[in-house]
């Protein structure tokens, strides 16, 4: 399941103190996209290595985390990465 795999390599780039999921993909069902593959999802994660970096490089790193899932087994992905201080702030 692509949601567990998600988990999986995020958990083991990250270790976040949160990590939420959202599959989205039987809402897009009938989107032109979902008929080449690759499902919709909502991150949202919480750890020590964003502390510091822009949003365009947490995207980044995050990309590099699912590799190439990005390719086929994700179609779209909405990110809500936060470092833990940002998190205790309450900015989203």
């Amino acid at each position: 399941m692509t949601s567990e795999t998600i988990k999986r390599l995020l958990n083991e780039a990250f270790s976040p103190q949160i990590l939420e999921i959202i599959d989205h993909s039987a809402a897009h069902a009938s989107h032109a996209g979902a008929k080449s593959g690759g499902g919709h999802y909502h991150v949202k994660i919480v750890a020590d290595a964003f502390d510091g970096k822009s949003l365009v490089q947490r995207h980044q790193l995050i990309y590099k985390a699912l590799g190439d899932m990005m390719k086929q087994e994700i179609h779209a992905l909405g990110i809500n990465a936060l470092s833990p201080s940002e998190e205790t702030k309450g900015i989203h």
